[in-house]
């Protein structure tokens, strides 16, 4: 007898979160805030930790914005090939342990505005080849 409840999707080309746009702006915030901290940890190590979760969770889903961006242009287009770049880049920041200090949540936040900056410029050159 089978009593789960819940049901596993498979979406290989990431459509289900491609109708899901962005909250953008609180996360502009946050990136500012955190790029604006100089001088000593003066928060708790666990407080750094949540703030960077927080970034690494948003620099996945704007990675994955950007990947599904970049794939709708040719392959032999430059702002593909930067794309790509960005997301390797991306990839290898991301696979890093995240730690409780003011440097790693720099460093999460310099990734989310690498990332928003190039979906920028992608979204341009989509809009310049539709036209």
């Amino acid at each position: 007898m089978h009593t789960s409840s819940h049901t596993v999707l498979y979406d290989p080309d990431g459509l289900i979160e491609a109708g899901l746009p962005l909250v953008r702006e609180p996360y502009e915030c946050l990136v500012k805030a955190v790029l604006a901290w100089t001088g000593e940890d003066t928060l708790a190590i666990r407080d750094y930790e949540q703030i960077g979760l927080q970034l690494t969770g948003h620099a996945r889903a704007v990675a994955s914005d950007v990947r599904r961006r970049a794939n709708q242009l040719p392959k032999s287009s430059g702002p593909r090939a930067l794309a790509d770049v960005v997301l390797r880049e991306a990839e290898g920041r991301l696979s890093t342990t995240l730690e409780g200090t003011v440097r790693c949540v720099q460093n999460r936040a310099r990734l989310v505005r690498a990332l928003y900056e190039r979906l920028d410029r992608l979204e341009a050159a989509l809009a310049t080849r539709a036209v």
